[in-house]
């Protein structure tokens, strides 16, 4: 797989069939037309490519309307790789590129990228101010004589699956485990391990406080089951989401107790796939509450199995 960052500048010499959207999350939907594309590619001998952008773009046209984002560039590049797409263009949305046009785009991209057919959701919007839809698209595609594939929604449980569902699901409802289904993967959260009050280790169950990445989308406040990995090893944790209503820190905080583990390791970079939300943070009255509470917890992780099947 080639990953590359291009604003139109290259020149393909092969022939392309290319995915188009924002892909955060690489859910369901979004894995329908990544897997169009590959198959595309391959029946007409020609190259399958996914054109996203590196950051969403309202970072640039309107940074406080930015969602929070489901997956970082690294792991959404771990995915596609696996996906086996030949190219991956994270192209940069900036003030030039704001400015043009639908059909100025889809021109750009063929001239560009020697391209034979696009896939895009039904959804699909493009163009200066989103004014391109798949109605255009197709009337470019006759016009321009490439073909044009509109993936269907796709859904689960009668739901439609999108990115904008699957963020409520997270940050409204914990609904960690339907958010799962919905991106065929957990929610991960990852990131370096910082130094916290250290309340935890002297209860007997240390903590690692994950440093909160702002641009990603937090989990509903609670306790959750998770699965911690740490360099190439996998292990069951508990992971609290929020304030410690019972110490009144009334910071926001992800601070996991990773089971039997005892090594130190402040600064170092640790993943954290939410698995199931357990329950509430509660206020307990005496650190001795909280204390058979983090007991239950425990034991609650430690007769789960540990699978990894993502």
């Amino acid at each position: 797989m080639i990953v590359i960052e291009d604003n139109f500048n290259m020149h393909f010499k092969e022939e392309t069939y290319v995915a188009l959207g924002s892909f955060d999350g690489l859910h369901l939907g979004h894995m329908c037309l990544i897997n169009k594309v590959i198959q595309l590619s391959k029946v007409n001998n020609a190259k399958s490519m996914v054109f996203t952008f590196k950051f969403h773009p309202r970072m640039v046209i309107n940074k406080s309307t930015a969602p929070k984002i489901l997956m970082d560039n690294e792991s959404k590049l771990e995915v596609l790789k696996n996906a086996g797409l030949d190219i991956i263009n994270m192209t940069n949305f900036n003030s030039d590129f704001m400015k043009i046009s639908p059909e100025e785009f889809i021109v750009n991209l063929i001239n560009s990228y020697k391209v034979k057919g696009l896939v895009v959701g039904f959804n699909y919007r493009f163009g200066y101010k989103n004014t391109g839809d798949v109605e255009l698209l197709k009337k470019l595609s006759i016009k321009y004589k490439f073909s044009l594939d509109i993936i269907e929604p796709v859904k689960y449980n009668e739901e439609t699956v999108s990115s904008s569902i699957i963020r409520k699901l997270i940050s409204e409802k914990g609904d960690v485990k339907k958010a799962a289904d919905m991106l065929t993967r957990p929610f991960m959260i990852e990131g370096s391990v910082i130094h916290g009050k250290k309340l935890g280790k002297e209860l007997g169950f240390p903590t690692a406080n994950l440093k909160i990445d702002k641009m990603i989308i937090i989990p509903k406040e609670g306790v959750y089951f998770t699965i911690v990995k740490y360099k190439d090893n996998y292990y069951r944790g508990i992971t609290n989401v929020g304030d410690n209503p019972t110490t009144n820190d009334n910071k926001l905080s992800i601070e996991t107790n990773i089971l039997n583990f005892n090594q130190n390791i402040y600064d170092e970079h640790i993943k954290v796939y939410f698995i199931e939300r357990i329950r509430n943070e509660s206020k307990f009255h005496t650190l001795e509450d909280l204390t058979n509470q983090l007991k239950n917890d425990k034991e609650y992780a430690e007769n789960r199995k540990l699978e990894i099947n993502f």
